[in-house]
């Protein structure tokens, strides 16, 4: 219990710049006491001394406007920004490294027994003011934007927005190649996807596949002839494989 709490102190000064003493987060910090509270409650819930943790959780919903049903489950270095209106159901599952914000609900879409509620892989975050509901599952890394309502499973590395929730990026390979050669050519990406409204961005991306795919031939081509013993001109032009992108 103190190796976890130690961590949930870590966490904040990871995640919150205004953090500015170990003193400020155990005392003024709203979501670190519901956290510790339900780490205790939980304790307690999983032994089946049910009444004591549900008193616990309600004592805390009063102190800190958090709600986290005694049941849920809860990883390591979890954090929850403000907090202010967060409600965590009783079946939901939390992995290691989430944050929340403010005004998050982590709900059920059914009375009936059993698993109701969201699962959240590793690394999650959930945006201020975002729903996510049923027994749906979130993967590692995903983004779920603020206000959105997700009613449907995510991927991993994914980000979510609107209502209903739909996805506007993922994390994959054909996208880490144009932020490559954006970066070569001196411009960020637009990063759009099939479903984005402007023309531009859409035609942008399309132009930097493209140069991936001249890059990748040339190369080819560079090294059939050197091998047949044609001398190519030899150019100074950056490689790909150097440059330094923020994923």
């Amino acid at each position: 219990m103190i190796n976890l709490i130690k961590e949930d102190i870590s966490s904040v000064f990871a995640r919150d710049p205004a953090a500015q003493s170990i003193l400020d987060v155990i005392f003024v910090y709203p979501g670190f006491h519901a956290i510790v509270l339900h780490r205790l409650s939980h304790g307690l819930w999983v032994k089946g001394i049910k009444f004591p943790a549900r008193l616990i959780a309600h004592l805390s919903r009063w102190i800190t406007g958090i709600e986290i049903h005694p049941g849920a489950i809860v990883g390591r270095r979890f954090f929850i920004d403000h907090g202010m209106g967060v409600v965590i159901g009783e079946t939901t599952v939390i992995g290691d490294d989430c944050t929340l914000y403010h005004g998050v609900t982590l709900g059920g879409t059914s009375s009936n027994q059993g698993k109701r509620h969201p699962t959240l892989h590793d690394g999650v975050v959930v945006g201020a003011g975002a729903k996510i509901l049923g027994p749906i599952e979130v993967g590692k890394n995903a983004r779920i934007g603020s206000n959105s309502v997700v009613l449907k499973p995510v991927s991993a590395g994914a980000t979510v927005v609107g209502i209903p929730g739909h996805v506007v990026s993922v994390k994959n390979d054909k996208i880490t190649d144009r932020k490559k050669i954006a970066h070569k050519m001196g411009f960020d990406a637009y990063g759009t996807t099939a479903d984005s409204p402007d023309p531009v961005a859409y035609a942008i991306n399309h132009m930097l596949d493209h140069i991936q795919v001249m890059d990748q031939q040339m190369a080819e081509m560079k090294k059939a002839l050197t091998e047949a013993g044609i001398p190519c001109k030899v150019e100074d032009i950056p490689e790909l494989d150097g440059c330094e992108i923020d994923k």
